[in-house]
């Protein structure tokens, strides 16, 4: 029959819809979702009736869903109690962030992370020295360098300039985190109206993205998003930066870390791409845009989420606040329709980057904002991660390859020939 030939793949044959959906445990539309993000190859049957997995795909899924934890190099799991995500909601420190983003600000959220206290209206402010030497090395960039490349710039730069930064006691590791979120955001350029050195991250963040003039309910959704995108459990950016931290490495080589494993179209990039396809969404509809991707085998930007089956409580939260801002409501509108649309075939929610490219559309701000508010934001989130991992055994994360090349002894490699 069609469904029962053999995979050539696995020497397995090859799985109905049913089947793959009961190996992982879900309903057959969400394997259609699984599909739609990329998770997951379907092949068409034999006959075109219905479609087929290959089995072994769909138990390395199955395995991934269970999100057995990271291992450290000895095999035990690595443990946070930062960030937990269960059923669609997101935690940090078993506090529902959602909650913690309506009651508090971005600074408030991360020095609670980092100490385990509340400070409220704490301010975080740039060094004078650090926050100079970031300015003249990312000044020194070629005009056309993007936002992200000048937090990398600027986040070697700073500790450069910082002779305490091998102090990895727990009150310098706070202090440094302080200054460099401050530094990251200050030393981008201002495109709006400068703002005070004291004044919230938020706001001296919106000067960078964007010249249009911010009023209350804009500064209010990019401080909230700043509190949502703090930290998401054992993202890949976070693991680097463990890794790092695991080393005993200064706090801004971990931010560093981060910041390099951030830099990819999976992971930081991904609001980008979700920008993009708003801005196209604008001007043809979500219908076309959707068809236009579907139709080029590519995945729709922005919806979606390995870790929620269902909403992502970010996304939920962002759009619901975006609903108070007027100049918010094309956007949103578009990114709607993008939803509804997807929705006649799988149902996708939108995630955090279909929310982050709303606000950055509607806001005038650059396709790479959102990245950059992600990136300023996580960055609260790796220093957490470094202040658990510095209380570990060092090295703990420093796993056994497991060799694949040819045995030894093997003979010298032949030099090419001269020409």
């Amino acid at each position: 029959m069609a469904d029962h030939h053999a995979d050539h793949e696995s020497g397995e044959r090859r799985l109905t819809t049913r089947e793959a959906a009961e190996r992982l445990g879900v309903k057959p539309e969400t394997v259609y979702a699984y599909v739609s993000r990329g998770q997951l190859t379907s092949r068409r049957a034999a006959g075109g009736r219905g479609s087929t997995f290959d089995p072994a795909e769909v138990d390395a899924l199955a395995r991934r869903n269970r999100r057995e934890p990271p291992s450290t190099g000895d095999g035990a799991p690595l443990g946070t109690g930062i960030t937990l995500i269960e059923e669609d909601r997101h935690y940090y420190r078993g506090v529902d962030s959602t909650t913690l983003a309506e009651r508090h600000g971005y600074e408030e959220v991360a020095e609670w992370l980092w100490t385990g206290r509340l400070h409220p209206g704490i301010r975080f402010t740039a060094h004078p020295e650090t926050l100079a030497a970031a300015r003249r090395a990312a000044g020194a960039l070629p005009a056309h360098t993007g936002l992200m490349d000048r937090l990398r710039v600027a986040a070697i730069a700073a500790a450069a300039a910082d002779p305490l930064r091998f102090d990895l006691a727990e009150s310098t590791v706070v202090a440094t985190a302080r200054d460099l979120i401050a530094t990251l955001t200050d030393a981008l350029p201002v495109r709006g109206a400068e703002q005070p050195p004291d004044a919230p991250v938020a706001h001296r963040l919106w000067t960078r993205l964007t010249d249009r003039s911010p009023d209350e309910e804009w500064l209010r959704v990019l401080d909230t998003a700043l509190v949502l995108l703090i930290d998401h459990d054992l993202a890949v950016s976070t693991v680097a930066a463990r890794v790092a931290a695991s080393a005993q490495a200064h706090p801004y080589a971990v931010v560093s870390a981060g910041l390099g494993a951030l830099d990819g179209p999976l992971h930081g990039g991904a609001s980008g791409f979700a920008h993009r396809m708003l801005l196209d969404a604008l001007e043809r509809g979500g219908a076309a845009v959707v068809a236009s991707h579907l139709r080029a085998g590519r995945r729709v930007p922005g919806l979606g989420h390995r870790l929620y089956l269902r909403e992502d409580p970010r996304a939920r939260v962002l759009m619901t606040l975006l609903e108070r801002v007027p100049d918010a409501a094309p956007a949103l509108r578009a990114a709607r329709e993008v939803v509804a649309t997807m929705a006649r075939h799988v149902p996708l929610h939108a995630n955090v980057d279909l929310a982050l490219a709303v606000l950055s559309v509607s806001a005038g701000m650059p396709q790479e904002a959102g990245e950059t508010v992600f990136a300023v934001s996580r960055t609260a989130g790796w220093i957490a991660h470094a202040l658990e991992e510095y209380g570990e055994q060092p090295l703990r994360m420093r796993p056994s390859g497991h060799y694949r090349g040819p045995r030894p002894p093997q003979p010298l490699p032949l030099p090419l020939p001269l020409h």
